[in-house]
């Protein structure tokens, strides 16, 4: 079987990929095993949430997506507060940047729901099946099926078979910590604020998310050290609950009250990595290429970004040029090498700022803070460039 391009996974970013190239008027087929993801109960959130920036909002609004997210499960993020482990701190407003939101908090589940059905109903073709191998062109898939593409697109994730079995190079370096999420019914409202604490025993982020019946509630990530999450974890749910709500009061200080878990503990490794994105017929996207630390929230971002410049490249491609020909997938490595290497380094670079415990560099990330919040310009451009604008 032959196609001109086939995009090998359906989660966020290989559906968008496929959905703005059809857009953009190229033949394009999924492959992945099927995604058909139910309407979540009212009261039930997803515990894999997103902080969507306005570039990731405007492309899925191109896309048709953002319309069909349900209103009632989307939560604008209008300010940000970031605390040093001493006195240091930086308050981030929209306003400050003449932008109505700084990010959405959206659940995983629900923007992978919406695509699907839009993927479905444009009529793209789905194989539900999944790329074991690749050779010359020719995607080898489980059920024994070999699929010729111009353009293979690995957008199968961090453990990515077409990025292995098309021998794309990637680096990958453990931060030794745990990415920790849950969601926490909060005793005080959130006003949409989004708040962030370093600390030694890892960063936390809480985020605002939908009230409940119960009240104002946040969604937790706490990247905490190895050996801390994994006895975290290894506890009986009643014991956990109650350390991690120790744990909370005292990180936020009473910020936003109480905090309970009303959703299980969940966690996953964190891991620096960037692989070589194209090759002669085959291109990376998102977590297949690469991922950073969490403690930017940019991670899919970055996945929606690399999405946008691949369909808009390749369908921009000269009339006598492949999908697939190197030069053509060069400039999509060339488009989002200064946006994935920014985020690598001041993602990695914070994480090893805030992981010393020298007094000089204590002492320079709690004032560099300090004056960061007293330059409302440099807090302008940071909000710009952290929304893609």
């Amino acid at each position: 079987m032959t196609q001109q391009i086939i995009v090998c996974g359906a989660g966020i970013v290989g559906l968008a990929t496929a959905l703005a190239l059809a857009r953009r008027r190229q033949a394009v087929t999924v492959l992945a095993p099927a995604a058909r993801v139910p309407p979540a109960p009212a009261a039930h959130y997803h515990p894999r949430v997103y902080a969507l920036s306005p570039a990731s909002q405007r492309f899925l609004a191109s896309l048709g997506i953002w319309d069909a997210l349900p209103a009632s499960r989307l939560t604008p993020v209008d300010a940000m507060e970031i605390h040093g482990d001493a006195d240091g701190s930086v308050t981030l407003d929209a306003w400050q940047a003449a932008q109505p939101h700084l990010a959405w908090i959206v659940e995983a589940a629900e923007i992978e729901r919406v695509l699907a059905q839009a993927v479905r109903l444009s009529g793209i073709p789905w194989v539900e099946d999944r790329c074991v191998g690749y050779q010359r062109g020719v995607i080898l898939t489980e059920n024994g099926a070999q699929l010729r593409a111009e353009l293979a697109i690995g957008a199968d994730g961090a453990a990515s078979p077409l990025r292995a079995a098309a021998g794309l190079a990637q680096q990958s370096v453990p931060y030794d910590a745990v990415g920790l999420v849950t969601h926490l019914d909060a005793g005080l409202a959130h006003h949409g604020r989004a708040l962030q604490w370093f600390r030694d025993d890892g960063v936390l982020a809480l985020l605002p998310l939908p009230d409940t019946a119960r009240g104002p509630q946040v969604s937790m990530v706490w990247s905490a050290p190895a050996d801390l999450a994994r006895s975290l974890l290894a506890l009986p749910a009643d014991e956990q609950a109650e350390r991690v709500q120790t744990f909370l009061s005292l990180a936020t200080h009473g910020r936003l009250g109480e905090l309970r878990m009303n959703i299980g503990l969940h966690g996953f490794p964190l891991f620096h990595e960037h692989a070589q994105m194209v090759a002669q017929g085959v291109a990376l996207a998102g977590d297949a290429a690469h991922r950073v630390h969490p403690l930017a929230g940019q991670g899919l971002n970055l996945g929606l970004g690399d999405a946008e410049a691949l369909a808009t490249i390749v369908a921009q491609r000269e009339p006598y040029r492949g999908a697939g020909d190197l030069p053509v997938l060069r400039r999509y490595q060339r488009a989002r090498a200064e946006p994935v290497l920014a985020m690598r380094l001041v993602t990695d670079g914070l994480h090893r700022l805030f992981a010393s415990r020298s007094a000089p560099a204590a002492w320079l990330r709690n004032a560099g803070m300090r004056g960061v919040d007293a330059l409302p310009l440099l807090k302008r451009i940071l909000i710009q460039q952290a929304s893609g604008g």
